[in-house]
């Protein structure tokens, strides 16, 4: 009787065979780990570093101005003995930050206004119509962004004395807005680009006309965009001080820049030192206030294109 041995599996030879072997020797090497933790370490103490370099200025401002002078120069990095509020209601009557800071508030709300207007009105023509010199405006406005202010200070003020708006509120208005233009236009046309034209294209087909669907349609789509733009010119123009200093000389008629700068050189060598900080603080809060509020549309204002 012959006993049959059982023959040994065959190994497949081909593509199979080799593709788990391949896939065996192929395995990815261990994560390290230590270089994880290291580069996270590394972030966070720079993050860490650079907020206690923001920080830091701001918090010391804020604390200086409730000192006297005397402590200011005494104990610099000490805290304040006493809260001297006295300081925020001087600089606030007796240094006229009141008037300065109302002067700023109706410069910078006009121009804000008029800037997104017509910034957003601009922007939305270049980048949903296509006609003869579309490009040529559209790099023209960009022009604007590399031209250096300072080049037209003196043609500036010529024209601004020819047309009688010297020394006038209305006259800085129309100045900001001509300043923050072309940075608006350039942010505000890639915004439309990236909004959808079906929704507009709608409109159009139930009868609104080009003027209804950019106010009713197309506007508040742009809201992210408009606010991020906003934020940046409201910084720009309220921390303004070239523009103001060469075209608004009258006492009664300067910005909150204008207004610490007097309020620094007023009494010489024996300036108001607290009450420069107190004026200083009250120039700054709106401007925190501001970003506070609006950071999580700024955020979204611009990353909206890379989203999309």
């Amino acid at each position: 009787m012959k006993t049959t041995e059982t023959p040994p599996a065959a190994v497949p030879v081909g593509d199979g065979g080799g593709a788990v072997a391949k896939t065996a020797g192929a395995a990815p090497p261990p994560r390290r780990r230590g270089e994880g933790k290291v580069l996270n370490v590394f972030s966070h103490g720079m993050l860490i570093l650079w907020a206690f370099m923001v920080v830091m200025p701001l918090a010391w401002a804020v604390m200086t101005s409730f000192k006297d002078d005397k402590s200011i120069f005494t104990s610099p990095w000490a805290l304040p003995d006493t809260l001297h509020f006295e300081n925020w209601s001087r600089a606030w009557t007796e240094a006229h930050m009141s008037d300065y800071f109302l002067n700023t508030v109706l410069v910078v709300g006009g121009s804000l206004v008029g800037t997104l207007l017509l910034g957003s009105m601009a922007a939305y023509v270049l980048a949903r119509f296509e006609f003869p010199g579309n490009r040529f405006l559209y790099f023209l406005f960009i022009g604007g962004m590399s031209f250096p202010i300072i080049l037209a200070l003196v043609p500036l003020f010529y024209v601004m004395n020819n047309m009688a708006l010297l020394n006038t509120i209305h006259g800085l208005i129309l100045v900001y807005i001509a300043y923050s233009l072309p940075f608006t236009v350039f942010f505000l046309t890639a915004f439309f680009r990236t909004l959808p034209s079906s929704v507009a294209e709608a409109a159009f087909m139930d009868g609104a006309s080009h003027t209804r669907t950019f106010f009713q349609v197309m506007l508040p789509m742009a809201k992210p965009g408009l606010i991020s733009v906003g934020i940046f010119n409201f910084l720009g123009q309220w921390n303004q001080y070239m523009l103001p200093t060469v075209l608004n000389t009258d006492e009664s008629k300067k910005v909150l820049s204008q207004g610490l700068v007097q309020l620094a050189v007023s009494q010489g060598y024996k300036g108001d030192w607290s009450g420069l900080f107190a004026g200083l603080v009250m120039a700054m809060l709106p401007v925190l206030a501001a970003y506070i509020i609006f950071q999580r549309q700024v955020v979204a204002g611009l990353t909206a294109g890379a989203l999309k």
